[in-house]
């Protein structure tokens, strides 16, 4: 393969995405550290890539100069502001912004006999190309969610957008639940609130199940513990998603008061403690309420098997849009050209 030097220094985008990707599908947390080097070489490479298009003397020149400022002007804009509203975790909206200045033009690869990527889209923004991509990856994938939910026989209103899972599963899933007692929900508990609320409690998912009547009696609640940021592998890591504590350092263990007979589990002012466990730590525990607190941990104590969501990162098809990018180029443009659109 032959390619310019910032073209080939331009690959470590893929190792290093495929392992953040790999990262956010085991623990959903990505270290911060990871993103300043990418965008330091980023930068680097494009001074590096300006020193031959300046000045700008030709049509060449020209459009190149178009084309980094589209990715830096508009694509890391973008990032930033669908972080702010919700719609990208903040590992997402970096990823993007470094790419952004990692790839802001397509870059160019000649095999033996042809050169990658196949389909440039006109404008010829590369990293644009990777986030039209990453949304038509992510459009497939509820495709992919309900024919799995067919086959196994789990048809329900959500079977494009959840899949089940034994409750005894839930402690190493994530994602939210998609029910409630009441029916399928889109804003059900975040299964790292539920981890959080048992730790900060000093309780098990086993007694949980076991003995949902005691741990629904606010006054059960003795000694509390760091609640860490309810990620399956506690370690101590910086993340975008705040800093986690280790489980065993932060001393939190199995302390649960045992219930008097005959009490009314009924009658109780803050069932499940869910009021003093959110009033306790600093944050929203992911955006979650007493009552959706309640209705989670209902739901998880009586079922069998629950609907949850995917549980796949925005990172994954970024990641296979990056792959995309890199050997076939635009989807999307290719798609349209097909259909006679493009």
């Amino acid at each position: 393969m032959f390619a310019s030097v910032p073209d080939l220094l331009r690959l470590v985008a893929i190792p290093v995405l495929a392992w953040a990707a790999l990262s956010d599908v085991r623990t959903r947390r990505v270290p911060n550290r990871l993103w300043p080097p990418l965008a330091a070489l980023g930068v680097v490479l494009l001074v590096w890539d300006l020193f031959a298009h300046l000045p700008p003397a030709t049509f060449d020149d020209r459009l190149f100069l178009i084309q980094v400022g589209v990715s830096v002007v508009f694509v890391v804009p973008f990032s930033w502001l669908f972080w702010r509203i919700g719609g990208f975790g903040g590992a997402d909206a970096k990823a993007l912004i470094v790419l952004a200045l990692l790839l802001p033009t397509y870059p160019v690869y000649f095999l033996p006999s042809t050169a990658l990527p196949l389909v440039e889209a006109p404008l010829g923004v590369f990293s644009f190309t990777v986030l039209t991509n990453t949304v038509v990856v992510a459009v497939v994938y509820p495709l992919a969610i309900g024919v799995r939910n067919l086959l196994a026989g789990d048809v329900a209103p959500i079977m494009l957008f959840g899949r089940r899972v034994d409750v005894t599963d839930v402690p190493t899933e994530h994602g939210r639940l998609f029910e409630t007692p009441d029916g399928y929900t889109r804003g059900g508990l975040d299964l790292d609130a539920l981890r959080m609320y048992l730790r900060w409690r000093g309780s098990s998912f086993a007694t949980l199940l076991d003995a949902p009547e005691t741990l629904r009696d606010p006054t059960t609640v003795d000694e509390t513990f760091d609640p860490t940021d309810g990620r399956v592998d506690a370690t101590e890591v910086a993340t975008d998603g705040g800093v986690a504590h280790d489980a065993e350092t932060a001393g939190w263990r199995e302390t649960v008061t045992t219930l008097a007979p005959g009490a009314d589990t009924d009658a109780f002012d803050d069932p499940w403690a869910a009021e003093r466990f959110l009033d306790s730590i600093d944050g929203t525990a992911y955006g979650t309420t007493p009552e959706t607190l309640r209705e989670g941990l209902e739901l998880v104590s009586t079922r069998e098997r629950v609907w949850i969501s995917p549980g796949i990162p925005f990172l994954v098809p970024m990641f296979v849009g990056l792959l995309l990018a890199f050997t076939y180029g635009d989807v999307l443009f290719g798609l349209l050209a097909v259909l006679g659109l493009g």
